[in-house]
């Protein structure tokens, strides 16, 4: 059925500027190169009028096959989806072509249609919020939860609009991010690249290393190293321009602190807890120091924190890249539950909804339970998650520690010392929810508390 060209006929009462959606348009179709200016800043569903958003999402459609944009070939394409007619939309489309005062004015048209736009969706968030306040049916930590939650999607320019078209959605998204991935600024290309890990290995099997929006569940058994690697990788993370914020509900600000310094001057950590430092150690900190002072790491260590209040740190921070919890089963729940299962199962669901809320990689710790110490491998699997539930599920990505001398306290003390060597461990990529899984072999130094690439002499003889 084809639509009508008569914006007279719109719903009165909402922010909307005729004159500049029209401006906009006509602007396109009379210099086409303007849609690099436009598509830069406008999405279809920023112009009011839903004929307009039609007409937009046809000019992007036909510039990303490689078309050309005249008002007579973006009609056909209408006609061809059955939006227009023939008579209407012809005379609509060459006036809105001849009626552009000056193509340079472009980017400001733009800004009053983005203005419009985002009064638009404030109004509608606070007109949701309201009727879910008058209907005092939500908690009302809750409430304010959701209500901080709008503000800060609309901040970041993210909106629910409901189903989108497949087209739309590889034309807007997926071609946008294939291209921004070529672009010859490295500040674009990285928005969309994975976060080196440090570990050149995994950062192969996990495509480039932690990518936003990803659910991350680093698994061992107490005392195996879960909070030094995930310290070792916050640390890379940081060091390499990012902004991570590392949440510790087992250990102080001073004690992280400590372990950082350490790994990162490479003294005992035995020396730091006991102060026997002598001149040499103070030297290699304080180069250390000058490393770590211009990394973004923060931490926070705040006891029986729940999601919802590391969501709203987050966001109150202000541009975290990255956010490490230490660790899961410490966490409570929003909710009172006679189950602990369905309290973890929820957190690790709300710990999903953070990361792609956020658009970063929520990297958490867990502990393992005693199976695969009784296995005659010690190998981890997925089914040694403590408290499991939907911990396998909710995570995209499963990495596990697996130290074989953690076990037998030393080669010295196993029957086959040959088969088993100290100071090296596995990170195991035991679900990958975009890739394969693997084993990845990597150093473990305990005095350091330190995990690094496992270095290998090749023997050409």
């Amino acid at each position: 059925m084809s639509e009508k060209f008569s914006p007279a006929a719109s719903v009165v009462g909402e922010p909307y500027s005729l004159d500049a959606e029209q401006a906009v348009l006509g602007s396109i179709l009379k210099d086409p190169p303007c849609l690099y200016t436009v598509e830069d800043r406008v999405k279809p569903e920023y112009f009011y009028l839903p004929q307009h958003q039609s007409i937009f999402r046809t000019i992007v459609s036909i510039d990303a096959l490689g078309g050309k944009i005249d008002p007579l070939i973006v009609l056909e394409e209408l006609k061809k989806d059955g939006v227009y007619d023939d008579i209407g939309g012809k005379t609509y489309l060459m006036k809105l072509a001849d009626s552009v005062p000056s193509t340079k004015n472009v980017s400001s048209y733009v800004d009053i249609i983005v203005d419009k736009f985002y009064l638009r969706t404030l109004m509608a968030a606070c007109s949701d919020v309201l009727d879910e306040a008058n209907a005092q049916t939500t908690p009302t930590e809750t409430l304010l939860d959701m209500a901080e939650q709008k503000i800060y999607d609309i901040r970041r320019g993210k909106t629910t609009s409901g189903p989108s078209k497949i087209s739309d959605i590889i034309i807007n998204e997926v071609f946008e991010r294939l291209n921004n991935l070529n672009k010859d600024d490295p500040a674009v290309r990285e928005q969309y690249l994975g976060f080196p890990t440090g570990f050149s290995l995994l950062d192969k099997y996990l495509a480039g290393g932690f990518h936003r929006s990803d659910l991350i569940l680093l698994g061992a058994r107490p005392g195996m190293g879960k909070t030094a690697l995930a310290l070792n990788l916050a640390r890379n993370i940081a060091v390499s321009g990012r902004k991570v914020l590392f949440f510790s509900l087992e250990m102080s600000k001073e004690q992280l602190a400590q372990r950082i310094i350490s790994t990162e001057a490479r003294i005992v950590s035995q020396k730091l807890r006991t102060g026997q430092v002598n001149d040499a150690d103070w030297e290699k900190m304080g180069t250390a120091l000058q490393t770590l002072a211009k990394a973004e790491l923060y931490f926070d260590d705040t006891t029986n924190i729940t999601v919802p209040e590391m969501k709203a740190r987050v966001q109150r921070m202000k541009d975290v890249d990255c956010v490490f919890i230490d660790y899961l089963q410490l966490m409570s729940g929003t909710k009172k539950s006679d189950s602990r299962v369905n309290e973890v199962s929820e957190i690790t669901r709300s710990l999903k909804i953070m990361a792609k809320d956020l658009n970063i990689p929520v990297i958490t710790c867990s502990q393992l339970s005693r199976t695969a110490a009784k296995s005659d491998n010690h190998r981890p699997q997925l089914t040694d998650l403590r408290e499991s539930g939907s911990i396998e599920q909710d995570a995209d990505i499963v990495l596990m520690i697996h130290r074989e001398d953690y076990y037998n306290n030393g080669p010295k003390n196993n029957e086959d010392p040959e088969n088993v060597v100290a100071n090296t461990g596995e990170i195991i990529i035991a679900k990958n929810r975009h890739g394969e899984t693997s084993n990845v072999e990597v150093a473990w130094n305990p005095e350091f508390t330190m995990f690094s690439t496992l270095e290998r002499i090749r023997d050409d003889r």
